[in-house]
This record gives structure tokens, sequence and C-alpha cells, in this order.
């Protein structure tokens, strides 16, 4: 598979919103994302147009109207970014951003538990791979 482009914070926010709204015309999505984030239709337009030449948008015509439908789940993309901010970034390292975690982040209860389980999982996953 081909390696995807970056994505930007609010082209990830955009993303996101068309995802919740399970797709949409520029025309809705101006309405609604770009309205609510001070946006000009024409930017709207051309921050979708970016995340579609990039592989994150499809489009389709409907009615004589491109509707953009995302190719991928929103996470999907968040998870490959933070794959690529540690290894670009870490060197592969996951110690300076668990480090920064504790010293800078206050993480709830259930943030807490949540990377709990996901360490578990970690865990069980190796387990198996050793058995």
């Amino acid at each position: 598979m081909k390696k995807r482009a970056t994505v930007g914070d609010r082209e990830f926010e955009l993303l996101r919103w068309i995802e919740d709204a399970r797709g949409a015309t520029v025309g809705e999505a101006a309405e609604g994302f770009g309205a609510e984030q001070g946006l000009a239709r024409s930017t709207v337009l051309t921050m979708m147009e970016r995340l579609r030449l990039k592989g994150n948008l499809r489009r389709r015509a409907v009615d004589g109207v491109f509707r953009y439908q995302v190719a991928e789940p929103a996470g999907d993309v968040a998870r490959r970014a933070v794959a690529n901010f540690v290894s670009a970034t870490l060197g592969g390292s996951l110690s300076p951003f668990v480090a920064y975690l504790v010293e800078h982040e206050s993480l709830d209860e259930a943030q807490v538990a949540e990377l709990e389980a996901l360490v578990d999982r970690l865990r069980d996953r190796r387990r198996g791979e050793t058995s």
C-alpha cells in the first residue's frame, strides 16, 4: 500500500467531522464544519481536495454533486500519525512519550485504566508470541 502523506491538525478535525456526518458534500461541510471554524467555503473545498489527494477521502458524484467519504476511519489515521511520530521524531522509542504523560498530563482514572488495559493487551500478545 502506498504511504499516505501526513494530515494536519485542522485537516484531521475535518476528517473526523466528515466521518461523524457519514459523508458530506463541500456545501454541507462548509455549512457545518466551516461555519464552526470560521472557514470560507473555498477553504473547506481546498482542505477536502487535499485530503482526497492524500488518499484520506474518496468522492463520488451523486445527482451532479460530489459526496465525500472517509477512505479509512479517523482512528486509523491517528494511529498512523502516532506511529510516524514515534518512528521519525522519537527514534522508535516510546519512553519519551510515556515520560511526557507521567510528567505533564493530568490523566483521569478512566484514561489511566485505558492505558493499563493497553499494556495488558501488549503483555498478552508478547506471551502468545513466546509460547
